[in-house]
């Protein structure tokens, strides 16, 4: 018998649906969830993707690395077009095909808020996944509303008067789920086990569902590119990215973090924290943003509690 290791190889590309060849940057956090969810979905679904880095790193022209349909359109109604969509799939009873929009954090958290809010009321039968690399990366790193507290941005610059973004991150989950939403989760691209695990979780459930994925990105950011996973996992094991589930509101399930670290640590190795390490006061800032994790760590229940003697 001969040796088909290279035909193996070639199989495992032909059958994944989002292939290489895309213009992501180096360490895109982003393309590689695209890929894990993608697993986790299968390849009856039709992908509505809003203008963002997701839409113009995947569609140079000629040539496509979708190998499901995908729908780009514009940058506030993706909730929109999805629901026209799942409704249009209802009124042809093809309800195995299911709809599934991913987005970046600008279009859902802001851009697309509304519109995301209408179709999470109407309970379309549509699972929005939202990429999370908290700023408007694909136009330079403007902020957003999921730009973390103290970030340097663009348009919320660190400087002598400022230590960057002064508003915190927009609790966009907690929103979610208080639309009574069926299915609520957060997930991270350093945990691609944990995110394919709550992908197929939601394809489970009918009506609208919400996933918001970590994605650490390494141009925006500033950080290494072969650092994407590490930078993941330091958020999550800081408290400051809490790993759950909810179910109609109520938490069904949580990462617990296995080896607690300080909120500095996930910080200190980001271009966009810099300036808190830099001037002495800065500091109280550091201090605020790990009063946030130690609240996340607290309200989810993230850590073991310590047995007493």
């Amino acid at each position: 018998m001969g040796d088909n290791t290279m035909g193996k190889t070639i199989n495992m590309e032909i059958d994944s649906l989002f292939i290489s060849g895309h213009r992501a940057c180096h360490g895109c956090g982003m393309s590689l969830g695209v890929r894990h969810v993608l697993e986790a979905t299968g390849k009856n679904v039709i992908v509505i993707s809003p203008t963002g880095c997701l839409e113009t790193f995947s569609s140079p022209y000629g040539f496509s690395p979708w190998k499901v349909p995908w729908i780009h359109h514009l940058f506030e109604n993706a909730p929109a077009v999805a629901s026209g969509v799942a409704a249009a799939l209802t009124a042809q009873k093809r309800e195995n095909t299911r709809v599934v929009v991913m987005g970046g954090d600008g279009a859902t958290f802001d851009i697309g808020f509304g519109a995301l809010s209408g179709m999470l009321e109407r309970n379309d039968d549509v699972l929005y996944i939202c990429f999370d690399n908290g700023a408007y990366m694909n136009t330079g790193g403007q902020r957003s509303g999921a730009t973390p507290l103290c970030a340097d941005t663009t348009t919320h610059p660190a400087g002598l008067y400022s230590v960057g973004k002064t508003q915190m991150k927009k609790n966009l989950p907690k929103i979610v789920a208080d639309h009574g939403t069926v299915y609520v989760a957060t997930a991270s691209i350093a945990y691609l086990k944990d995110l394919k695990k709550k992908v197929q979780k939601a394809m489970t459930f009918r009506g609208a569902r919400y996933i918001q994925i970590d994605t650490p990105c390494p141009s925006g950011w500033g950080f290494s590119s072969e650092l994407t996973l590490e930078v993941g996992r330091l958020a999550v094991n800081s408290g400051l990215v809490p790993l759950f589930e909810m179910e109609k509101g109520k938490v069904v399930n949580v990462h617990k973090i296995k080896k607690k670290i300080t909120v500095e640590n996930y910080l200190k190795n980001q271009k966009r924290f810099r300036h808190l390490f830099n001037d002495i006061a800065c500091q109280t800032a550091v201090v605020e943003l790990q009063s946030v994790a130690d609240a996340n760590i607290a309200t989810y229940g993230l850590t073991k509690k310590e047995k007493t003697a």
